[in-house]
C-alpha cells in the first residue's frame, strides 16, 4: 500500500468515525428524552397518589384513632427504564473514538510526521481529545448527559474538518520539523479538547439556571430535568478548565522556546501568539475571579463561553484571516 493510498484511508476512517459519532447523537438524544418521559410519569403517579390519600382520609377521618387505617393505594415504584439507547450511544462513542484514533495514526504515517500541523488535522486530534475527555470522566462519574452535546460538537467539528479544512498529506516546513511539534502543537489541541467538554457543561449550567429560574421558552425543554443541578455541573466545568488552564500554560511556554529556537525570539506578537495570550488571560481570569473574587453562577459560565469563544477563534479565524508565521498551520 502506497503513502498515497494510506491517506485515502485514513480519509476513510475519519468519515466512519463521523457516522458513528452522529449515531451516537442521535442515541444519547433518545436516551434523554426517554429517562425525561419515565420521570414525568412517574412524578404524575406520584401526585395521583397523593390525591388518593387525601379522599381515603377525608373518609376514614372519623374512625377510631386506636384503629390502624391501611393504607389503600400502594407506593409507586420509581423503576429504571432500559436504557438501551444509552448503551448503543456509548458503544457508538468509544467505536467513533477508535476509528477517529487509527484514522489519525494512518494519517501521520502517510505525511511521515506528527499528524498535527494544519487546521484538518487539528480538527481530527481536537474531536479526539474531547471524546476521549469525556469517555475517561464518565468511568470516574455519570456524565452521560453530557454525551449528546460532546458528540455533537465532535460530529461538527469533523464535518468541517473533512468539507472545509481537508488537505492532503505532506510534509511540513523546515520550522516544524522539530520534536517541539510533537510537544507545544500536541498539549495545545489537548487542552483544547478538555476546554471543549468544560465548555458543554457551563453550556448545560447556563441552560439549567435559566430553566429553574422560570424561563418561559425553556419550559418545556423536560429533558433539562435529567441535568445536574447547575452547582454541579458549575464544579465539574471547574474541575475540567483547571487542567486545561495547566496544559494551555505550557502551551505558550513551550511556544515562546520554540520560537526562540526557529526564528531566534521567544515572542513577537504574531496574531496567533496574541491570541494564546488572550485565551491564556480570559481562563485565568476565570480561575481567579471564581477561586478568590468568589465569582459563581452564570457570571463563571458566560467566562467559560467567553474563553472557548477564544479558543475556536484561535484555532480557525486567526489561521484564515491573519498572515503571520503562524500560517503554515492553515489551509496551504
Amino acid at each position: 500500500m502506497t503513502l498515497a493510498q494510506l491517506g485515502e484511508v485514513s480519509t476513510t476512517l475519519v468519515w466512519g468515525a463521523l457516522a458513528s459519532l452522529t449515531i451516537a447523537l442521535v442515541a444519547f438524544a433518545v436516551d434523554l428524552a426517554r429517562r425525561t418521559d419515565v420521570r414525568a410519569e412517574h412524578r404524575s403517579k406520584a401526585v395521583s397518589t397523593a390525591a388518593q390519600r387525601e379522599l381515603v382520609g377525608a373518609v376514614t377521618a372519623g374512625a377510631s384513632a386506636a384503629t390502624p387505617t391501611p393504607s389503600a393505594v400502594a407506593e409507586p415504584v420509581e423503576t429504571t427504564p432500559r436504557r438501551r439507547a444509552a448503551g448503543i450511544a456509548m458503544s457508538t462513542t468509544t467505536l467513533g473514538a477508535f476509528l477517529l484514533l487509527v484514522g489519525i495514526v494512518t494519517r501521520g504515517i502517510a505525511a511521515g510526521r506528527t499528524p498535527w500541523a494544519n487546521m484538518y488535522e487539528f480538527t481530527l486530534v481536537g474531536s479526539f481529545v474531547a471524546v476521549t475527555v469525556f469517555l475517561i470522566v464518565n468511568r470516574l462519574r455519570d456524565v452521560q448527559f453530557l454525551g449528546a452535546f460532546v458528540t455533537g460538537l465532535a460530529a461538527v467539528f469533523l464535518t468541517m474538518g473533512l468539507n472545509v479544512f481537508y488537505i492532503a498529506a505532506m510534509g511540513v516546513q523546515p520550522a516544524l520539523q522539530s520534536y517541539w511539534l510533537v510537544l507545544h502543537v500536541g498539549v495545545a489541541i489537548t487542552a483544547a479538547g478538555v476546554f471543549t467538554v468544560a465548555f458543554t457543561a457551563s453550556v448545560l449550567q447556563l441552560l439549567r439556571t435559566a430553566r429553574d429560574a422560570g424561563s418561559g421558552w425553556l419550559g418545556t425543554w423536560h429533558w433539562l430535568d435529567r441535568v445536574p443541578a447547575p452547582a454541579n455541573l458549575e464544579a465539574l466545568s471547574f474541575r475540567l478548565n483547571a487542567v486545561g488552564f495547566v496544559l494551555w500554560t505550557f502551551t505558550i511556554i513551550g511556544g515562546s522556546i520554540w520560537a526562540e529556537h526557529a526564528w531566534g525570539r521567544y515572542w513577537g506578537w504574531d496574531p496567533k501568539e496574541v491570541w494564546s495570550f488572550v485565551i491564556w488571560v480570559v481562563y485565568a481570569g476565570y480561575l481567579h475571579a471564581r477561586t478568590t473574587r468568589g465569582w459563581s453562577g452564570t457570571r463563571a459560565a458566560w467566562f467559560v463561553v467567553v474563553g472557548f469563544a477564544c479558543v475556536i477563534w484561535n484555532f480557525t479565524g486567526v489561521n484564515l484571516v491573519f498572515n503571520g508565521k503562524h500560517s503554515y498551520s492553515g489551509l496551504n
